[in-house]
């Protein structure tokens, strides 16, 4: 039937365009007319993108399955093709195919999916420990550590201009986490006043930060750069400015900034203070 290879050859262009656009995804910031995930930088952010493209084609493949039915049953069973109507009323075999069939979908699902749950909650021995405290509408970073916290808050636009590179609008802050690349950073997520949520797409974290509990997760970024993410979780009014920017440096880079931050933080505790510096390692 024309129509329904019409109707499939649409579908597998549109699941190829999906999957290619997800491959050309920025690392570490949203791009233009993205419609797949940023790029992964993380072994949790690669099991994530390998069992999204899984899900992409089993629900691609049932979709089309689905389609071709009801377009055979158009095309076959109108009254005009069929002007008798059947007058059956059950089928056993199809009957036992449409429940069982479902069931043995959900179970291949269900199998990667809780492997990948249990991955990325079963935290590895840490190399850093970040806190992260969420509170209206900023981020404060403890490095415990080290013993010393900082603020962050989002950039505003005139500040934003003056660095290089400029940050992205709404997700750019003066002070920056700092982690050392292919180092398991486990992040410990708290809530100061309501619920936030910690979120960076391109290591696939993301953590509800609640008052009073303390959540963990964790990541291990696999290249430098610069990352963006937001809070995730509504907690009010600026709930839209509440950027998070990671930094992910060599070794070497991470303890030069780390000397720098214990000298600097145990001092200057003034939100905004510190643009400078995170731009600056940032080139």
């Amino acid at each position: 039937m024309p129509i329904l290879l019409r109707v499939i050859a649409a579908a597998i262009f549109g699941f190829a365009l999906l999957t290619g656009n997800g491959a050309r995804a920025d690392y570490g910031k949203p791009s233009p007319w993205q419609t797949g995930l940023q790029g992964s930088a993380s072994p949790v952010m690669d099991n994530l993108t390998s069992f999204h493209n899984f899900l992409l084609v089993i629900i691609t493949l049932i979709t089309i399955f689905v389609l071709g039915l009801l377009v055979t049953v158009i095309v076959k069973f109108n009254a005009r093709a069929n002007p008798m109507p059947t007058r059956t009323t059950h089928n056993t075999l199809l009957e036992v195919l449409w429940t069982v069939v479902p069931v043995l979908i959900l179970v291949v699902i269900a199998l990667p999916s809780f492997k990948l749950l249990f991955y990325q909650l079963d935290l590895p021995p840490a190399d850093l420990t970040v806190k992260a405290t969420g509170k209206q509408w900023y981020w404060s970073y403890t490095y415990p550590d080290s013993k010393f916290e900082f603020d962050s808050l989002m950039l505003q636009d005139a500040d934003r201009q003056k660095l290089n590179p400029v940050p992205p609008r709404l997700l750019g802050v003066d002070n920056a986490m700092v982690v050392p690349v292919n180092k398991v950073v486990r992040v410990q997520a708290i809530g100061a006043d309501v619920i936030h949520a910690f979120a960076v797409p391109s290591f696939g974290v993301k953590i509800d930060a609640i008052p009073g509990r303390l959540n963990e997760t964790w990541f291990k970024a696999s290249r430098e750069g610069i990352y963006y993410g937001q809070c995730s979780e509504l907690c009010g009014k600026d709930h839209a400015f509440m950027p998070i920017e990671v930094h992910v440096v060599s070794e070497r880079a991470f303890a030069t900034w780390l000397e720098d931050a214990k000298k600097k933080y145990a001092s200057d505790q003034r939100p905004g203070a510190g643009a400078v510096a995170t731009a600056e390692l940032a080139k």
